[in-house]
């Protein structure tokens, strides 16, 4: 199957939790409104008033159905009707014989190998892609099959307008015109902000239906949308394509009229074609009812002037109104095109660097990436919200799998004081489009805690560590810190015992260590419980799997702790460490295992005794000293750094010593760059330890705030 790059898009998703979608794209509702907001009503249509502006809509010009941001079931209904458009089969008794499910549709060994490849990895797009061409070719008119296959790919990856094209379809194919219609709004609901969406709707219309009205509805909900985006021509052209088979000339000019309201694409073209309209048809061919009756002139839809006062004998009074009238026609609209014409040099050069308008599986290019946060920060500026939230929906279609522009649209639609609407942009970012993202349910909880919404908060941590990243420590610590900013030290204790719980459960566990040196901290430092704090510190003893940023924290802590210090515990631990040899290449590097020694080498001289002191320098000395010359990259930025600040001092005729001077001497001078070889044993057991002395009082990066 041939598939256009536009076709193929789709978004990064994954499992949700049950019952927790703001809306389902398998099972959409049509009267769900999915973004909970109003489209602007001109983009549905606009008239033009006495003195040749924009006049504000009249809203029973056009279809109820404008007031909600996405379709209804009803307005389906207006199409039609229920019984036209087909409904459910009846039987003997008059009611309604259920549908086959899915579970009866066969599969071929290649359809199943497929199915189970999907349900391991439900982003695996071009499985799926393989999955559709195979039910395709061995379906023929299974329209269960094919339901099957549609349903549960459009479910994860619902911006792939074209695949809900071929759904629809498929549907009209096999079974009938409530099927396909079906699919559409399903489709519309998933991706409203789609030009081409509602252009193939459109299309679908305009072949099935005859009734002008029921068509026109259709493209007015569409364009009440996606009637303003710069790349809207091709519906405006399909539009004016339709108005002109049926040779409505006032229609047809009221969406020239339109158009020139917006900075869209060829809108040079369109502005053309509106002075060629008016200068082959007669005025009153042109202008509405309404309008009409500002120039003095009868219209085609009035058998008579509306003065009462027809001249059909007399052309000189006349010919001259209608000349003037013409030109006053052209000039209001000019006058909108100009206006149009300024704003579009505004927002040109972004709209051009948007190479990717749809969305596909591949990441974007840093540059476009960057051109749609810059557009966004010129739009921002803007009074019309409604402007704001068009281009931020237009924006996560393209950018749906990046986390950061669903987030920057929550915060923007709670800073403009619209906190449905921000809650909306979060659910379809959290359960549908980047639901398998760590960072943005952490944003989420924070937000959700923020509002007040303490419960979704706690549900957001709790589907982080439990079910999407099990064991994700960010998620833990901050659970457990809102735990206790609400007061709750209990269920905060709790959060933190209850993951230890489940890792001791694991033979090897690699993040035990880390979750007890959180909580041993958390136990100090919040709670104020010292001799717990302690006892959770003295459980590290039993694990194998220290790493270095454990070690490290460990030795924090226990400088901190407002008691006797625990040497010899950190001794074992650090012994440990720093003489385990793995067998399969995993364990620590030596660096890695310096650096720790000389860190608790300075911990010793805060906390220690000379015993002690002698002890560990003595282990120190003997593990790394003579195995300096295998670290010549250490060596090399150390001379770089000596060199680097000499050459600073020649500059400055500064006389400051270098960081990395022996300590015992009496008058301490640069550490020479051969010096490592030649230098007394205890220069060079502490050297690394005035190193790494900033690093030691900096222990609190390990910490996750």
């Amino acid at each position: 199957m041939e598939q256009d790059q536009s076709v193929a898009a789709g978004v990064d998703s994954g499992s949700a939790e049950p019952g927790a979608m703001a809306f389902d794209l398998t099972t959409a509702n049509p009267d769900a409104n999915a973004y909970g907001h109003n489209p602007p009503a001109v983009t549905a249509g606009s008239a033009v008033d006495h003195d040749g502006g924009a006049q504000a809509p009249d809203v029973s010009a056009y279809p109820a159905e404008h007031a909600a941001l996405n379709g209804t079931a009803g307005e389906m209904a207006n199409y039609q009707g229920a019984a036209e458009n087909g409904g459910a089969a009846i039987n003997e008794m008059g009611e309604p014989v259920p549908e086959p499910s899915y579970e009866e549709a066969v599969l071929s060994a290649e359809e199943a190998r497929l199915w189970s490849v999907v349900t391991a990895n439900s982003l695996d797009f071009n499985s799926w892609i393989a999955l559709i061409e195979e039910t395709e070719k061995n379906a023929e008119s299974n329209i269960l099959k094919i339901r099957k296959v549609y349903d549960a790919f459009l479910a994860e990856f619902p911006l792939c307008f074209g695949y809900w094209k071929k759904y629809a379809d498929h549907e009209g194919r096999l079974d009938g015109v409530s099927k396909v219609i079906e699919v559409y709004e399903r489709a519309i609901l998933a991706v409203t902000y789609s030009v081409e969406i509602w252009y193939n709707y459109c299309q679908f219309a305009i072949s099935t239906y005859e009734d002008p009205d029921i068509i026109r509805r259709l493209f007015e909900r569409g364009l009440a949308y996606v009637g303003t985006d710069y790349r809207s021509n091709v519906l405006w052209d399909e539009y004016i394509k339709y108005e002109e088979s049926l040779q409505a000339w006032s229609h047809l000019a009221v969406i020239y009229t339109r158009i020139l309201e917006h900075p869209i694409q060829q809108l040079d073209r369109y502005f053309n074609c509106l002075k060629e309209l008016a200068s082959t048809r007669a005025l009153s061919d042109i202008l509405t009812v309404e309008e009409a009756s500002v120039y003095g002139v009868a219209s085609e839809n009035s058998n008579q002037a509306l003065d009462g006062e027809a001249h059909p004998d007399d052309p000189d009074k006349s010919s001259k109104p209608e000349a003037e009238n013409l030109a006053k026609y052209i000039s209001m609209r000019e006058e909108m095109y100009k206006k149009a014409k300024e704003y579009e040099s505004k927002i040109i050069g972004f709209e051009l660097a948007i190479r990717r308008p749809y969305f596909h599986v591949k990441p974007l290019d840093n540059p476009e990436l960057e051109n749609w946060h810059n557009y966004l920060d010129f739009i921002e500026k803007e009074e019309d919200i409604n402007k704001v939230i068009k281009l931020y929906e237009r924006c996560v279609i393209a950018c749906a799998n990046y986390s950061e522009f669903w987030i920057r649209y929550v915060q923007c639609m709670e800073d403009k004081g619209s906190l449905e609407l921000a809650n909306n942009a979060l659910a379809r970012a959290t359960h549908v489009f980047v639901k398998k993202q760590p960072e943005i349910h952490l944003f989420s909880a924070r937000f959700k805690e923020l509002n007040g919404d303490v419960s979704g908060a706690r549900a957001e941590y709790q589907h982080l560590y439990s079910v999407l990243c099990p064991g994700f420590l960010e998620a833990i610590v901050k659970h457990s810190n809102m735990e206790h900013r609400l007061g709750d030290k209990e269920s905060a204790c709790s959060v933190y015992e209850k993951a230890i719980a489940a890792e001791r459960e694991k033979e090897q566990s690699q993040l035990l260590p880390t979750l007890l040196i959180q909580y041993s901290r958390f136990l100090f430092l919040a709670i104020r419980d010292l001799e717990k704090a302690r006892e959770t510190l003295t459980e590290l003893h039993e694990q194998l799997n220290i790493t270095k940023p454990v070690l490290e924290a460990v030795i924090h802590l226990e400088s901190i702790l407002p008691c006797e210090k625990r040497i010899d515990l950190l001794d074992s631990l650090v012994e440990k460490f720093v003489t385990h040899e793995s067998s399969h290449g995993e364990g620590s590097s030596l660096v890695d295992k310096e650096e720790i020694s000389s860190i608790f080498l300075e911990f010793l001289d805060l906390f220690g005794d000379a015993k002690s002191i002698k002890k560990s320098l003595t282990r120190h000395t003997t593990l790394f000293s003579c195995k300096r010359s295998i670290l010549p990259s250490k060596k090399r930025k150390a001379d770089d750094a000596i060199v680097s600040d000499r050459d600073k001092l020649a500059k400055t005729g500064g006389t400051r010593p270098v960081t990395g001077t022996d300590p015992n001497a009496s008058n301490p001078p640069v550490w020479p760059a051969t010096s490592e070889a030649s230098g007394q044993p205890w220069g060079a057991a502490y050297a690394p330890q005035v190193t790494y002395s900033y690093k030691f009082a900096r222990f609190s990066f390990f910490w996750v705030h």
